[in-house]
C-alpha cells in the first residue's frame, strides 16, 4: 500500500477503491467512463469520468501514467509597430456554454507526436504564427491536470514567441476562432470582461504583472 493511503488509514478516512470501469461512449476526441466505487467500510458509489482516452486500458487510473492528452501555448508576440509584447490568445466559441471564451492557442497530441511538437503545429494551424520556443525546466513544462473533478485529461505546456503574420487559413471548418494579439491594457480589459478560461486567465495575471522585456524571466525560478 502506498504511503499516502497508509496516512489515510492512520486519519480514520474513508478509503475508496475502483471495482469495475464501464465505458458508455466510443467517440473519437472524448470518451466517457463509469468507475464503481467501494469504500473500506463496504460503502458503493459510481462517479462519472470524462477522458480522451478511447478505451479503458488507455484510461490514467489504468496505466498510472500522466501523459500529456494536450499541449497549451504560452507565446508573446513583439509588434513590430508599436514595440508592445502582446500575448497570442485565441477567441473560442464553445458549445458547453454557447458563447465566446478567450483561451491559450491548444490542442490535441495526435499519435506519435510529442507535445512539443503538437504546439508548433497547433499555433501555425490555428493563428497562422511561428512558434520560436523558448527552453524552460521540466517543472514548467510537464502535463497538469485540467479540470481532476471530471476528467483525467492532461496537458503540457509550451512557451516562446511567435512570429509572423496572423492568418486563419489552417483553421479547420468547424472552428469559429478570432486571433488576438493582446497587450497589457487589452489583457487587463479582457480579465475584466470577458469569459475567459482558467488555466489562460492565470497567466493573463502573471503577463499583465511582469515588466516589459522580462515576460518569461519566471522560467529561470
Amino acid at each position: 500500500m502506498k504511503k499516502k493511503d497508509i496516512s489515510r488509514l492512520e486519519k480514520g478516512e474513508d478509503m475508496r477503491e475502483v471495482k469495475h470501469i464501464t465505458q458508455t461512449t466510443e467517440n473519437k476526441f472524448l470518451n466517457m467512463y463509469v468507475l464503481d466505487m467501494e469504500s473500506d467500510t463496504g460503502r458503493k458509489s459510481k462517479y462519472f469520468v470524462a477522458s480522451r482516452a478511447k478505451s479503458i486500458e488507455e484510461l490514467k487510473i489504468t496505466t498510472r501514467k500522466n501523459t500529456a492528452d494536450g499541449v497549451i501555448i504560452y507565446s508573446v508576440y513583439q509588434d513590430e509597430i508599436d514595440q508592445k509584447e502582446k500575448l497570442v490568445l485565441i477567441r473560442q466559441y464553445r458549445c458547453p456554454i454557447d458563447t465566446y471564451v478567450y483561451e491559450f492557442p491548444a490542442g490535441l497530441v495526435e499519435e506519435g507526436e510529442g507535445f512539443k511538437e503538437t504546439g508548433k503545429r497547433e499555433l501555425k494551424e490555428e493563428t497562422g504564427l511561428d512558434f520560436v520556443p523558448i527552453d524552460a525546466k521540466e517543472m514548467y513544462t510537464k502535463p497538469f491536470f485540467t479540470t481532476i473533478g471530471m476528467t483525467d485529461e492532461s496537458c503540457g505546456t509550451i512557451y516562446g514567441y511567435a512570429k509572423g503574420v496572423p492568418s486563419k487559413e489552417g483553421q479547420e471548418e468547424n472552428e469559429d476562432i478570432e486571433i488576438v494579439l493582446a497587450d497589457r491594457d487589452e489583457v487587463r480589459r479582457i480579465l475584466k470582461e470577458e469569459n475567459v478560461a482558467i488555466m489562460c486567465a492565470y497567466m493573463m495575471m502573471h503577463f499583465l504583472h511582469t515588466p516589459e522585456g522580462h515576460v518569461f524571466d519566471f522560467l529561470n525560478a
